[in-house]
């Protein structure tokens, strides 16, 4: 009974978020127009295998055709080769860990962000890609360096609860890679982690950004530390926060705002 109890909660959270995404897209019902609709998403995999990246990829892209848009998945990089194409998109979703890019791929991508396409992704597939490329990791907003521990618990806090990418959600707990990252303080954090001290001792109490949006030019970049394999998305809010990110990097009506940057250091100023 415990057992079947604890199944049906999990049923009905994310019943709960999923309605929240829902009503957050506009689809309200079927004679709305949805909120992809018109909208191009490129949706470029590959890299380290270890992040599961077609799975992760089997999870959102059904649910972003579902909200209207027209997708195209590629298994290569060499879909940053048409400078022009990438232009006409809406959003970029990249999910490639590692790997090298060619200079002229990585000009056309940061040109078509710079012209107002957006760009999203998780964990390693967009802040642990093209580690020698700095331009790149500048219009992320942040880059990977460590996971202390490796799988560890740990927990997520809401840390604007009033955007519409985290607005609803508690804060949660997860089982999986803490991200320890080199961040851009001109980001928007929206949720954070901090650092237990284990087995780093000397990060303890470190508060870290999980969940950021920034701006590149013209173009949204949104970024989510979660989702090491394709599992960590069996947690709602880890599901409902790549969903809505996307969408706001897509630039959908209603899914917020250009981001106010965090700007961490500024208290350092002396007034």
């Amino acid at each position: 009974m415990t057992k079947m109890r604890s199944i049906t909660t999990a049923v009905v959270a994310l019943s709960f978020f999923l309605f929240i995404d829902f009503r957050l897209a506009g689809a309200a019902g079927p004679a709305q127009t949805k909120p992809g609709t018109g909208k191009k998403i490129l949706i470029v995999w590959g890299g380290w295998e270890g992040h599961e990246p077609k799975q992760c990829v089997d999870i959102f892209a059904p649910w972003l055709t579902e909200q209207g848009f027209e997708v195209e998945i590629s298994h290569t990089l060499d879909a940053y080769n048409d400078a022009a194409k990438l232009k006409s998109l809406a959003l970029i979703v990249q999910v490639v860990t590692q790997a090298q890019i060619s200079p002229e791929q990585e000009k056309n991508l940061e040109e078509a962000v710079k012209s107002g396409v957006g760009l999203a992704g998780w964990h390693g597939g967009l802040a642990d890609a093209f580690r020698s490329n700095t331009e790149y990791e500048f219009m992320v907003g942040g880059s990977w360096v460590a996971h202390p521990g490796g799988i560890i618990d740990y927990d997520v806090h809401v840390t604007n609860p009033t955007d519409p990418i985290t607005r609803g959600l508690a804060d949660f707990h997860m089982k999986s890679e803490q991200y320890y990252m080199l961040v851009d303080p001109n980001v928007e954090a929206l949720a954070t982690t901090t650092f237990q001290g284990q087995p780093a001792p000397w990060v303890k109490g470190t508060v870290m950004p999980v969940v950021w949006k920034k701006m590149y030019g013209g173009g949204r970049i949104f970024y989510a530390s979660l989702g090491h394999v394709a599992k960590d998305f069996d947690v709602p809010q880890a599901r409902a926060i790549v969903q809505r990110g996307m969408l706001w990097a897509a630039r959908v009506p209603g899914s917020g705002d250009d981001p106010k940057p965090t700007n961490p250091y500024a208290v350092l100023l002396k007034k």
